[in-house]
């Protein structure tokens, strides 16, 4: 139960109920100007906030992303190959998916971007302004050179120096980014409630969660019967052991602390699954295979895109978000919400998205965060199907192939 009070997503949770009802009291008459006041240190606070949290996304990219790039070089091999290949389109097959919902499904929701009647909010008092370092695609793109660079000339030096780096950037993030978002949510949501549209639009969030929800079903389906038209299995002898993990998931909300069940239960899969590919390929597709938390983002980014701008993303950018989600969900960091949280840059920076919806996604995403996870561990099962598949078609035998997965990142999916 302690554990429950001290996550994250309960956090959250307190501080949207907090704001909400702090926003609606100081939007009564009665307050005055007590409720003036108090929005006024709202308003500023999260504007500091969120100029703290931007500064980090560029440190988030570098740190994550170049590193994964450079263990994927040492590590490099062709089942290794393989393995990346189907959990890079497993997501961006996922995220496309969502995106196609997203254009049929979200237009027909009872969403109205402009309500009448909404509060203007007062002027930040001051404007602590803290820049960062470098534009988030510059980030990305020195992210790929650098892996790619320090891969190719065998650089010990400077990879040791960005396994170094990363674990500064996730303690800054651990220790700074993670305890402020509860106070960066609870103040959004405190103006937006202020303003009157979260009050207008909850029926609309609950709604695109239960269809979230539904999608990741249907994506574990499609999953599991290509792996069996793929390996000529039944998926089937997969699925009926995978119900401990998905559970296990639902509750810890972290691929990682799942990650011991979900090879029990892989290891009651065989045929199906050869044992050395689950060794290899449950304990690698754990962090980087994030289909479930990707279709959920995407739909998502539509949602409150709709919600705050009137309008979604045009196809040309969304399908740019979701071929480039793809590569921030394998550097993703561990924390819980690791992927909207390393993919911060992209809705910044693609979408243009503002403070108040960067922390409507951050929100929206971590409460429903177990269920992504669940999608994520469960497809994992899907891909080892494949992977053995493949084994057996190119007649590769048996073999340990634990080392090829390498270090072990942890994300909190």
């Amino acid at each position: 139960m302690k554990k429950v009070f001290t996550s994250l997503p309960f956090k959250l949770l307190v501080g949207v109920v907090i704001g909400i009802i702090a926003g609606q009291f100081a939007g009564f008459e009665s307050a005055g100007a007590v409720g003036d006041a108090v929005m006024n240190v709202v308003v500023t606070v999260r504007f500091v906030l969120s100029e703290l949290i931007n500064f980090c996304v560029p440190l988030i990219v570098i740190g994550f992303i170049a590193p994964s790039i450079t263990r994927l070089g040492r590590n490099a091999s062709r089942m290794l190959g393989v393995a990346l290949i189907c959990a890079y389109m497993s997501s961006i097959l996922a995220a496309l998916l969502s995106m196609a919902a997203g254009y049929g499904i979200i237009p027909r929701l009872s969403i109205v971007s402009e309500v009448e009647g909404l509060k203007e909010l007062p002027e930040v008092i001051f404007r602590l302004e803290i820049p960062e370092i470098m534009s988030v695609m510059s980030a990305l793109v020195l992210s790929v050179l650098l892996g790619l660079a320090c891969t190719w000339t065998n650089a010990v030096t400077i990879t040791n120096m960005l396994e170094e780096f990363q674990k500064i950037v996730l303690q800054a993030v651990t220790r700074v980014v993670i305890p402020i978002l509860p106070v960066f949510i609870g103040f959004t949501f405190c103006a937006l409630s202020y303003e009157g549209t979260i009050t207008k639009q909850l029926p609309v969030f609950i709604q695109i969660v239960l269809i979230v929800i539904v999608g990741h079903y249907f994506w574990m389906a499609v999953l599991y019967i290509a792996a069996g038209i793929y390996s000529g299995s039944n998926p089937l002898d997969v699925v009926k052991n995978y119900g401990p993990a998905y559970i296990t998931a639902i509750g810890t909300m972290s691929s990682s602390a799942t990650l011991a069940v979900a090879l029990r239960c892989a290891k009651k899969s065989e045929p199906p699954l050869r044992d050395d590919m689950v060794d290899f390929g449950i304990p690698l597709f754990a962090n980087i295979h994030l289909c479930g938390s990707v279709l959920t983002e995407v739909f998502f980014v539509m949602t409150v895109s709709q919600i705050l701008y009137g309008k979604m993303p045009d196809v040309g950018t969304m399908v740019l978000f979701c071929l480039l989600l793809g590569v921030f969900a394998i550097g993703a960091p561990g924390v819980p919400g690791g992927t909207v949280m390393a993919s911060l840059g992209l809705i910044t920076g693609v979408l243009g998205f503002d403070e108040t919806g960067t922390a409507l996604m951050l929100t929206i995403f971590a409460l429903q965060d177990s269920f992504g996870t669940a999608c994520n561990i469960t497809g994992d099962g899907a891909l080892t199907m494949i992977l053995s598949g493949y084994a057996n078609r190119h007649k590769i035998g048996e073999q340990d192939l634990k080392r090829m997965s390498g270090t072990r990142w942890t994300n909190e999916i």
